[in-house]
């Protein structure tokens, strides 16, 4: 990855088939030496970017197609959900809970909730392309008992995994 700030941690999930990549605006200096370091230091870093990357479309022989990466339509010629390529980027912020608050009030599509589906306290919003952005903790992992959407943490139905 090319990019102004340095990758402070690369995290590989073959099993799942993607890689997650986060990038902070940083002096290389201060990227910790080791794996729980560099996991602390993305997640209290303001500002922290989470790049996901989905395997599937680098071995396909075909034209690559524009596409968000996230199991849907986007881009493609034939209207069929494909999966591969980009997945979506991840922001830490100092409240999930707060800043989702602000999404929905400016009219965000939320694909997950804060307290939707099994892991709670982050969310993810579409921008107005279609591309997921994450939405992480800048720190600790919360739940509150209710989120913007009214989604409460004990259940948190409403999130669909669409990668598969």
């Amino acid at each position: 990855i090319i990019l102004p700030t340095p990758t402070t941690e690369s995290i590989q999930f073959p099993q799942w088939k993607f890689n997650v990549y986060f990038v902070a605006p940083v002096s290389s200096s201060t990227v910790q030496p080791t794996e729980a370091g560099r996991w602390n230091h993305c997640m209290t870093t303001p500002g922290c970017v989470e790049l996901t990357w989905n395997y599937g479309t680098e071995e396909e022989e075909a034209d690559k197609i524009y596409n968000t990466g996230n199991a849907d339509a986007t881009g493609t010629k034939d209207g069929e959900k494909i999966r591969g390529g980009f997945g979506h980027i991840g922001i830490t912020v100092p409240n999930v809970y707060r800043a989702c608050e602000r999404f929905h009030e400016m009219g965000a599509e939320f694909l997950k909730s804060p307290n939707a589906g099994g892991m709670k306290g982050l969310a993810f919003v579409k921008d107005p392309d279609g591309y997921l952005i994450e939405i992480l903790p800048q720190g600790e992992m919360v739940a509150e008992p209710m989120d913007c959407l009214g989604v409460p943490a004990e259940g948190g139905e409403g999130y669909k995994d669409n990668s598969k």
